[in-house]
């Protein structure tokens, strides 16, 4: 009866030692994919031509986002910028000098559920991971 009783809580450190890393690296890849995604998103929303980040751009991202595996529906978006202004409009831009910011969001999907093997307690079924910035708008008019 010992001696099942080792195999099994050896087994089950032996899963989560094999593959812990592995969902510790998927996590890793979203992470910098979705703070990629925001550098590239306020680059373009930010230069002289636009100062803004409207529904295109946003569907866009959720295009390339969901080419690199996420679930496009699950993805939140949110703009804000530093005086109060409406940052999604392309008919009133963000004047040069205000910070255009924007924050991306995910849910872990799961991630963690592999840690309940040694004892962790995974995040809350509702916790994201978040990427964000922000930029100095270029835009005059």
């Amino acid at each position: 009866m010992k001696q099942l009783l080792v195999f099994v809580l050896f087994a089950g450190l032996l899963c989560w030692f094999m593959f812990s890393p592995t969902y510790k690296h998927v996590l890793i890849i979203r992470q910098a994919v979705l703070q990629k995604e925001v550098d590239l998103m306020l680059e373009i929303g930010a230069n002289g031509s636009h100062g803004y980040i409207d529904s295109a751009a946003i569907e866009a991202s959720r295009i390339r986002m969901e080419e690199r595996g996420f679930n496009r529906s699950l993805i939140q978006y949110e703009v804000l910028t530093t005086n109060g202004v409406d940052g999604t409009s392309p008919s009133a831009p963000v004047l040069r000098g205000a910070g255009l910011k924007l924050q991306i969001s995910y849910p872990f999907e799961r991630l963690f559920e592999i840690d309940r093997l040694i004892g962790i307690t995974p995040p809350p079924a509702g916790s994201r991971m978040y990427a964000e910035g922000v930029r100095m708008s270029e835009y005059v008019p």
